[in-house]
């Protein structure tokens, strides 16, 4: 694991208390903390939480790090939906990153699923570009 950082990769508080109590095992309260918990574990590149919070019916079985480097710059969480008596939800986020010196943006409206008191990530959809 990379050194733990001061401010949260997520740029809402600092580490030890916003994202790093959920890598710590602290189950995420709702899905927007579980989305920015997860962004803030692939910029640590902490694989384990990443599969531990992504649903099992959509969890990939092919390793999350490929050795290529991506730099993780920003975070906006653009909405957060909870749906269905709060057992569903979704979050709208974008993300800037770069791969070898390269900037691209990640769009992303995220699905969650809330089963036994705790949120999983499910997939999202990625809207066009206006």
């Amino acid at each position: 694991m990379p050194k733990v950082p001061e401010i949260c990769p997520c740029q809402n508080a600092k580490y030890a208390n916003c994202c790093g109590i959920y890598h710590a095992g602290k189950t995420a309260e709702n899905s927007e903390k579980l989305m920015r918990s997860r962004y803030s574990a692939y910029v640590l590149e902490l694989e384990d939480y990443l599969l531990k919070t992504w649903h099992h019916s959509t969890r990939p079985t092919e390793p999350l790090f490929d050795g290529q480097k991506t730099q993780w710059l920003e975070l906006k969480v653009k909405n957060h939906q909870p749906l269905q008596d709060q057992t569903t939800a979704t979050v709208e986020f974008v993300a800037i990153y770069k791969i070898n010196g390269k900037a691209h943006r990640l769009h992303e409206i995220s699905r969650f699923v809330r089963e036994d008191n705790q949120w999983f990530y499910v997939d999202g959809d990625f809207p066009e570009i206006k």
